[in-house]
């Protein structure tokens, strides 16, 4: 696999690390991941696109190689990514783009897309999330976040990524491999825990009104793509099925061999996802 290329981008008052796939003079697309994730995640896909788009994969404020928010996670809101995204594609000098976003990342490409971004995104894709969460989702969710595991090897912290990621469905052990190598950090005595500040939790709490999008998403108007795994607990079959009458009116896909999140990684979901962006 080709190396991404790194690098950190001034963000309001913030360092936002983005993996950077292709030629910069091709156009643009954007993909963002979900709430303990990071554009590594995307690795297979970016490689795969690189070589139609110019392929840029953020770490969200908090994530990653991105820097942490003030104290008390004031700054894990969506008003505050949506203006990291703004400072990236400056850096960039991007003016038009497509959005791939799973989960948090969906939601934070819908708020852009009715927003500061109505006029400039002209693809949107949507990757099991919607604007209404199930409790039973959002408390699984919080659950894990809020209570980060630690551990003495890396190799144990690759066991419960695939224990807790297990809804992300069949991949394979080298997607496994370098989501423990993508998502670990030392802590200050040697041991290994996740790579995210445990205040990005906010987002439930202290940010919740972030995920209330319904007004925004009947305002979006780019051309938009809806999947959802089968057996998520993020986004139900009714709410998905709404918002294929809603707003954008979405064509939706559901993958029977997942729960929250498809991960975006196999050959059949690159497939899809070329042939829509190149719509």
């Amino acid at each position: 696999m080709t190396s991404p290329r790194s690098t950190y981008v001034a963000a309001g008052g913030h360092e936002l690390h983005v993996s950077e796939w292709g030629d910069p003079d091709r156009p643009a697309l954007v993909m963002w991941h979900g709430l303990a994730r990071t554009g590594r995640d995307f690795d297979e896909a970016a490689e795969a696109l690189s070589d139609s788009y110019f392929v840029l994969c953020p770490d969200t404020l908090g994530r990653g190689l991105s820097s942490w928010s003030r104290p008390g996670g004031a700054d894990y809101s969506y008003k505050s990514f949506g203006e990291t995204a703004l400072a990236m594609l400056d850096h960039y000098q991007i003016d038009r783009l497509r959005w791939v976003g799973t989960s948090m990342g969906g939601l934070i490409g819908v708020t852009l897309a009715a927003g500061a971004l109505k006029e400039r995104m002209s693809h949107l894709v949507i990757n099991d999330i919607g604007p209404d969460i199930p409790q039973a989702g959002s408390g699984r969710i919080v659950s894990y976040v809020g209570n980060p595991p630690v551990y003495d090897t890396v190799g144990e912290l690759e066991a419960w990524l695939r224990t807790n990621y297990a809804p992300f469905g069949r991949n394979t052990d080298a997607f496994w491999r370098r989501m423990a190598d993508t998502s670990m950090r030392r802590t200050d005595d040697g041991k290994v825990t996740v790579h995210y500040d445990p205040a990005i939790v906010t987002q439930f709490t202290l940010h919740k009104g972030d995920l209330d999008v319904w007004d925004k998403y009947d305002a979006v108007t780019a051309k938009t793509l809806l999947l959802r795994g089968e057996a998520s607990d993020v986004l139900s079959p009714e709410v998905a099925e709404t918002m294929t009458r809603r707003g954008p009116a979405p064509e939706l896909v559901t993958f029977a061999d997942c729960g929250h999140a498809p991960t975006l990684a196999s050959e059949r979901e690159i497939a899809l996802l070329r042939d829509f962006l190149a719509g």
